[in-house]
């Protein structure tokens, strides 16, 4: 997948990037309005699983944010536009961190593509407190990307957006 994802990276923000804002806009406007999700707002070590070119990991505005990617182009574009910020290649099964290493971790878009989920979400799980997760409501592997959420995550809110799946998890 990361193969495809290189092919892309030069136009990814333009292919993705609108999407991605409304997405992120809908997130933060449930994190502001719902009492439940308070302690998701102003993260301090934030990690993006699958984070593109950054688009979401900038979003948060987190003082220690890394983003991780298998694809290097992408990773570099990322590296690039946020200087600030912490860039690794890596897939979800096998990224670096300590158990609780962050405060929040978010995956936007990206669990459909893992190559094995369960690891995958297993790992995450590891890394942080809370989880922002989200995937695609169409894709194939729906059932089992919920399935898995509900059985590896306490889950605090569920918002079935018109293309994601968005849960707020601990």
């Amino acid at each position: 997948m990361e193969g495809y994802y290189d092919s892309i990276a030069s136009g990814y923000d333009e292919l993705h990037e609108e999407e991605q804002l409304k997405k992120l806009a809908l997130i933060k406007k449930a994190i502001d309005e719902d009492k439940r999700l308070a302690d998701f707002k102003n993260p301090k070590r934030l990690l993006d699983v699958g984070c593109g070119s950054g688009i979401s990991t900038r979003f948060f505005q987190a003082k220690n944010r890394t983003g991780i990617d298998p694809s290097k182009e992408l990773i570099k574009i990322a590296k690039k536009n946020d200087p600030k910020g912490k860039y690794i290649i890596s897939d979800a099964e096998t990224m670096p961190f300590n158990k609780k290493e962050f405060d929040i971790v978010i995956s936007l878009t990206a669990i459909q593509s893992f190559s094995n989920i369960s690891k995958a979400l297993k790992k995450i799980h590891e890394s942080g407190d809370r989880f922002i997760l989200t995937f695609l409501k169409k894709s194939l592997k729906r059932k089992v990307i919920e399935n898995l959420v509900e059985k590896e995550f306490q889950i605090i809110k569920k918002i079935e957006e018109y293309r994601d799946m968005i849960y707020f998890c601990y």
